[in-house]
């Protein structure tokens, strides 16, 4: 049985470095990620006590988690979109019903992606991954489009608002994966090439109204149709089936784990309400008050990497001076 303990190492022959070298490795971007004061012991203890009692877990990931690898959220103090722009996020009704709204996204979208695209996971989706690996979890249920989780190597993810990294068809549902859809950008807007400068520190891009009015987009490969991510825009709704998938995981865990969200979305808040009444135990580890505070026999405050890098830390001693 995989558990995470707390024990004397005076005698191990062997330094922990594992969790060392993962806490260092964490710690490399936090430009977007909100002050938060230390994290109490008492409440470090109090989580490895839920993680340890529990087999199954569901766990459902926000944009808490990917701010610490250098993707901001929209609504942390000071750091998230919201704060340091004006601009706000593409309703879902525009982008069906406007062709200058589509393309102004896309053009902004392709000189966003080489980035974004590149971005790696961090120490809670690699941690994540080993719990996975230790059969405690699940699904891990993430309102990111970043494809964070399954590049850390976790199988069993349901991207709850969708994915960046694929391309859908409003009228044919075709998909095709974003990187085809990059090459055939790059080939019909050559003059957008060498544009890496106009992204700003913060991901924002600097784009000319004549730069977007030249802007070219394809249409759909198969039917003629309008492309759009295949994510879920606000004002957009998740698929049944993803509604559905999400229950079932629910239901049939032992326990809901909650990192890097405030809930502040239905869809999200919507799954703490689902495990709370089928009385499932529920914690949290978030930056910040969350809707589903009032659920959560644990409530943690801080960063997930800090935290969950403290508890592997953990994890690592007891393997260590096991093998003494």
């Amino acid at each position: 049985m995989f558990k995470i303990n707390v024990i004397c190492v005076k005698s191990c022959k062997t330094v922990n470095t594992i969790g060392i070298l993962l806490y260092r490795s964490y710690t490399s971007d936090f430009a977007f990620v909100p002050k938060c004061g230390p994290v109490k012991d008492r409440d470090l203890l109090m989580l490895k006590g839920f993680i340890n009692s529990h087999s199954n877990m569901c766990i459902l990931t926000g944009a808490g988690v990917s701010t610490e690898s250098g993707i901001p959220d929209y609504r942390s103090e000071g750091v998230g979109l919201y704060a340091r722009s004006n601009r706000r996020p593409v309703l879902y009704k525009d982008f069906c019903n406007s062709a200058e709204i589509r393309r102004r996204y896309w053009a902004r979208n392709y000189i966003g992606w080489p980035r974004f695209s590149s971005v790696k996971a961090n120490i809670v989706h690699e941690i994540l991954k080993k719990l996975e690996d230790h059969n405690k979890i699940r699904c891990i249920v993430t309102q990111n489009v970043d494809n964070l989780h399954t590049k850390a190597g976790s199988k069993k993810v349901i991207e709850l608002h969708g994915t960046a990294f694929k391309v859908m068809c409003l009228n044919c549902n075709e998909r095709i994966c974003r990187y085809q859809l990059q090459e055939i950008l790059d080939r019909m807007n050559p003059n957008m090439a060498g544009t890496s400068e106009m992204i700003r520190p913060d991901g924002d891009v600097d784009i000319s109204q004549e730069q977007v009015e030249r802007f070219k987009i394809p249409p759909c490969g198969n039917c003629g149709g309008v492309l759009k991510p295949d994510m879920i825009f606000f004002g957009d709704n998740v698929p049944r089936q993803i509604v559905e998938s999400v229950r079932y995981n629910v239901e049939h865990s032992d326990s809901l784990l909650i990192l890097g969200t405030t809930l502040t979305t239905f869809s999200g808040y919507r799954i703490a309400l689902q495990a709370s009444h089928a009385k499932k135990p529920i914690a949290i580890v978030n930056i910040g008050k969350t809707r589903a505070d009032d659920l959560a026999e644990i409530k943690v405050e801080g960063r997930c990497g800090d935290i969950l890098s403290r508890i592997y830390s953990m994890i690592d001693q007891h393997e260590e001076c096991m093998e003494c």
